[in-house]
């Protein structure tokens, strides 16, 4: 295969954008206005007139060039119309420019690729909920505790809406208790995410009251290609008390159901909220992630 090898200036964005729309395994990540904002350096390997495409996300540190998986993009790895053969996705692989001396990134999970001297693998989880029965059946599906926190919400009086200002859900990032798991850098993005994903009319964004009406819970759900991924889950102590969270995603699938839709919720490799996801009924999904480490002697043992 004649891979060529795109800085971010030659890239044609209209075809880029083309290529994922009609690829068999096309995610929102991978779209150019995506990849923008999490990556704004982002190149790419394309094979022919834009077939079959590879971003590649970079970045670079005391002098070291190297690949990395950007924050809220769980996937990327390679797209196409075609079916994808191990074969191809190593080729991909291996067109990968020299320059890059270390590779930590995930594929999705279209991309087979197996384990070997150079490249390690790790299988990791999503989990996904096909959306195309109604509202009841997928309802019928659902655990009991997922359930019982439901009606706790609705017993707290707990309402959920759409449509809020990328200011609040910063401002309930601030006030969680997880506000230490996110970078300056992470909420800027967050911020341009929101933005970003409305302009394109593929972003939702729901908020979640209390019974006082003050916000405790938001989630943002970015979607194309018939998916619909959950990129954003923020949740204070009162939403943890008053089941706010279960109640917004069953608002979502409640609105979503009958379409021929995929809700990710971007899994987890931590068991209590790989058990949140799969109490909606969601079924788990393994996709790969890639290192590759050819850091010289001893930056190799230190990255190891």
């Amino acid at each position: 295969m004649e891979i060529k090898y795109l800085k971010q200036n030659e890239i044609d964005v209209k075809k880029w954008d083309k290529c994922i729309s009609g690829s068999i395994n096309g995610l929102v990540y991978a779209y150019s206005w995506y990849l923008d904002v999490v990556n704004e350096n982002w190149e790419a390997l394309v094979y022919g007139d834009y077939e079959t495409v590879m971003p590649l996300t970079n970045n670079r540190k005391f002098g070291i060039s190297y690949l990395y998986q950007p924050p809220f993009t769980q996937q990327l790895g390679i797209f196409s119309s075609h079916k994808l053969s191990e074969e191809i996705v190593l080729e991909f692989i291996r067109a990968i420019p020299e320059k890059y001396k270390f590779i930590e990134i995930n594929l999705n999970k279209f991309n087979v690729i197996s384990d070997s001297k150079d490249i390690k693998v790790q299988q990791k989880i999503t989990y996904e909920l096909e959306l195309i029965r109604d509202y009841e059946h997928i309802f019928h599906h659902y655990k009991k505790n997922t359930i019982r926190n439901i009606r706790k919400a609705t017993q707290n009086k707990v309402s959920v809406i759409q449509g809020l200002q990328p200011n609040q859900v910063i401002d309930l990032i601030h006030s969680s208790d997880k506000r230490q798991n996110y970078s300056e850098n992470d909420i800027a993005i967050i911020r341009r995410l929101i933005a970003a994903s409305a302009r394109k009319s593929s972003g939702l964004l729901y908020g979640a009251y209390s019974e006082n009406n003050s916000l405790c819970a938001a989630g943002l759900f970015v979607y194309s290609n018939s998916k619909a991924c959950f990129i954003l889950s923020v949740a204070n102590e009162e939403a943890k008390q008053n089941g706010a969270m279960f109640l917004l995603i069953d608002e979502f699938i409640r609105q979503f159901a009958l379409r021929n839709m995929i809700l990710d919720f971007e899994g987890s490799m931590i068991e209590g909220v790989a058990r949140f996801y799969a109490g909606f009924g969601a079924q788990p999904f393994n996709y790969p992630a890639i290192k590759i480490n050819k850091l010289f002697y001893p930056l190799r043992l230190i990255k190891r």
